[in-house]
């Protein structure tokens, strides 16, 4: 039995993964992991996702050079979700924010919280 035996991927053969800074615990990004994607990170030390609007596997920086290095990796009590626990390299958004997560509901409106970083 393999540590991948125990996760409980969807019928699309994915689990959502929430990548957290490990110093701060700031949430940073919520992305999906394939079977192969969770075996690269495993290998490599560093978060792969997969990209459903591309349909494949991608190294989290590949082109940025923003990596995740893994530092733990967490299955919650269902086993259909994946927590890692990641040293990011520059932004994790891909609106070049330190967070995806860069609005906040205020008076009934999503307020920007965030700038991009330089």
């Amino acid at each position: 039995m393999s540590l991948l035996d125990d996760i409980a991927f969807n019928e699309a053969g994915l689990v959502p993964a929430i990548a957290q800074e490990a110093s701060s615990g700031r949430v940073l990004m919520m992305a999906w992991m394939n079977r192969e994607a969770v075996e690269q990170t495993l290998a490599t030390g560093f978060a792969h996702y997969y990209s459903r609007s591309r349909r494949k596997q991608w190294k989290k920086g590949e082109s940025s050079g923003h990596v995740q290095k893994v530092m733990d990796m967490y299955l919650d009590c269902d086993g259909d979700t994946i927590l890692l626990k990641i040293e990011q390299t520059g932004p994790a958004c891909h609106t070049n924010r330190e967070s995806c997560f860069f609005r906040q509901a205020r008076d009934h409106a999503w307020i920007t919280i965030e700038d991009p970083q330089e």
